[in-house]
């Protein structure tokens, strides 16, 4: 496979981490509405009504759409001006990786350093892959 695939190979992955976050966030909710934990005209215009579990994974799964569009912009433009490298495709591997870690973090025992720990580290692999592409893009022939 070329870099760029292996790019596209990365992207994919954090497509379907957050696709499992999105859908063990419904089953989640579904469970507390069936059990009687929640009542949807409670949670309707507040969403600090789901149990904990619930809450954990919507909020994870609204990160998803965070710092992780900064990746996708950034392997857009890789792939868009044929920039894609070994390097472009590490950095979106360990961009997911971290990302995994968060959400592993996150949806479990949310030891908030932990977290953190994980979210600086896909945040430093987002601002890698931004930077390796200036670098890149500036200095192609």
């Amino acid at each position: 496979m070329t870099p760029a695939q292996w790019l596209v190979v990365a992207l994919l992955g954090h497509v379907l981490l957050t696709f499992i976050v999105g859908a063990l966030t419904l089953r989640a909710r579904i469970a507390a509405v069936k059990s009687g934990k929640v009542r949807l005209q409670v949670v309707a215009i507040n969403n600090a009504g789901w149990p904990e579990d619930a809450r954990k994974l919507a909020n994870n799964f609204d990160n998803q759409f965070q710092v992780p569009m900064l990746v996708y912009a950034a392997a857009a433009m890789f792939l868009a001006t044929g920039l894609a490298d070994v390097s472009a495709a590490g950095l979106a591997f360990a961009f997911l990786a971290a990302r995994i870690l968060h959400t592993l973090e996150h949806t479990r025992k949310n030891n908030v350093l932990t977290r953190l720990t994980h979210f600086l580290a896909s945040y430093a692999f987002a601002l890698g892959l931004w930077v390796w592409f200036a670098v890149r893009y500036l200095t192609a022939g």
